[in-house]
């Protein structure tokens, strides 16, 4: 078992600790952006920038490397920032807590950021070495990949050259993925009308948690407990039962993430708790039946609030809330005709924010066939058209689809072979790639994506294998190398 000092003595632990300092959530990268800038300058590095933010930074060939094409590597500068409710972390000026729990680097309460910080770490231990053998390379470091993948999407024209990229964006060692899902992101808003609230009722408040949660593509075929679907449901039940007000509705905390939390304030009579209470029972049982092999741990409280108000919504507002949140698709829609086992178009409902005069919901599409895609997206608009909710598409990407012919795909057979003895992998993933869109931003370039094993990826308790990282890292090494 390694300890942590002797885990930094790897220069790419030595990188990932570092970026475990620098706050990168999406939409706040100027911290590690910084970063490498400067550590472009320490190491007497080329390097540009773009006006998104987007980071490159050039390594010669070395001897014998001068003739041969130049590479991309490529990762993304920003990880999803979610945490336990008791966590008392600050995204924003904290570090991530994490520890070695055998071959593992483990964050419990938060998020560990190996996605895609991994990347970068690994990136960084190439770009100071001169010990390896490579072409010329360009590493591109990109912006807000977790939220919209803008970064990937406004690339300027010049920023790279190469006509070969490899991503380090995948979770599992010895499998290169080819093809990626393309994504539809949905904002669904409705405009918040009040009522004077009535002083008979008492306020509570009915929370979801004891989820999971987790990547909503890699994981969306786990089944696992969507916590905003779960409240709009008993949110549901609960008003065919007694005669209740809602306040306040919120949940989730990012799109690609299934959501693990959500809550609603509500005003009910003292007369109907009895009521409610049966309710409150009798929708715990089912969830635990429906959800206990995978979700075992789920729990729906009711819970009298100390907050106090004077308004509510008026009730076309909420019951509109709450058919809303319950008509909108939800999970693995189609599986693949082609690839068995591999979920072709699914949906998220990620987030429910409850904002100044609007409550908002996030319902983040998927699918490998655009026409399917387009399709959840138009029933998205319906059930928005029929309730009185505006849409907007926040951001939108293609699939990246197979190629027949890659050299560089070949290459990585190769190299894998080579140094595991093994045979590499290939798979399309259900997950979004920032691949999809270099093929309109960049060009209609010869791609792969690898990385090692992690899991947990979105959610508290993110872990990444630390000998598959160094397996891995050995990997990209020798394609660098056996390129020419």
């Amino acid at each position: 078992m390694k300890n942590k000092d002797t885990l930094l003595e790897n220069r790419t632990f030595y990188y990932f600790d570092k970026l475990t300092k620098i706050p990168r959530c999406s939409f706040e990268e100027e911290k590690i952006r910084d970063y490498l800038i400067s550590f472009a300058k320490d190491h007497n590095l080329e390097y540009r920038t773009d006006t998104i933010g987007n980071v490159v930074i050039v390594k010669e060939a070395t001897e014998g490397y001068e003739d041969v094409d130049s590479i991309i590597l490529q990762g993304h500068m920003d990880m999803v920032c979610e945490k336990t409710p008791e966590c008392t972390i600050d995204f924003s000026k904290d570090s991530i807590k994490y520890e070695i729990d055998g071959d593992l680097i483990i964050a419990r309460e938060t998020t560990l950021g190996a996605d895609n910080g991994i990347a970068v770490a690994m990136t960084l231990a190439l770009l100071e070495s001169d010990e390896y053998k490579h072409p010329k390379i360009e590493a591109l470091f990109t912006v807000n990949e977790e939220s919209g993948m803008t970064g990937a999407g406004n690339l300027e024209k010049g920023m790279v050259t190469s006509k070969r990229l490899l991503n380090i964006d995948s979770e599992t060692e010895g499998v290169g993925c080819i093809s990626c899902a393309g994504a539809e992101r949905d904002l669904l808003k409705l405009k918040k009308e009040f009522k004077d609230l009535d002083r008979d009722k008492t306020i509570y408040e009915v929370i979801v948690n004891g989820l999971k949660g987790g990547h909503s593509g890699q994981e969306i075929q786990v089944g696992l407990g969507n916590a905003v679907k779960i409240l709009g449901r008993s949110l549901y039940s609960l008003f065919q039962k007694v005669d209740g007000d809602l306040i306040e509705i919120e949940g989730g905390a990012k799109p690609n993430a299934i959501p693990r939390y959500a809550r609603a304030l509500v005003a009910v009579k003292d007369e109907d708790i009895k009521k409610v209470q049966d309710v409150i029972v009798e929708l715990n049982s089912e969830f635990v039946t429906e959800l206990g092999k995978v979700d075992p741990d789920v729990r729906l409280n009711f819970e009298k609030s100390k907050e106090t108000c004077d308004k509510a919504f008026t009730d076309d507002l909420k019951n509109r809330i709450v058919d809303l949140i319950n008509l909108l698709p939800n999970g693995v829609i189609a599986m693949s005709k082609n690839i068995p086992g591999l979920v072709e178009t699914s949906v998220n409902v990620g987030v429910i924010e409850n904002h100044e005069d609007e409550v908002h919901i996030i319902s983040n599409i998927r699918s490998s066939v655009s026409s399917a895609k387009e399709y959840i997206g138009s029933v998205n608009k319906i059930a928005a058209k029929n309730l009185g909710a505006e849409v907007e598409i926040i951001t939108k990407y293609p699939a990246w689809e197979y190629k027949e012919v890659s050299p560089l795909r070949e290459v990585a057979k190769e190299a894998y072979k080579e140094v595991s003895g093994k045979e590499f992998k290939l798979e399309a993933i259900h997950a979004g790639l920032e691949c999809g869109i270099f093929v309109e931003t960049i060009g209609d370039i010869d791609m792969l994506s690898i990385g090692p094993n992690m899991k947990g990826v979105h959610a508290p308790g993110e872990h990444l294998s630390i000998s598959s990282t160094e397996r891995v890292f050995d990997f990209l090494i020798k394609i660098l190398e056996i390129l020419k």
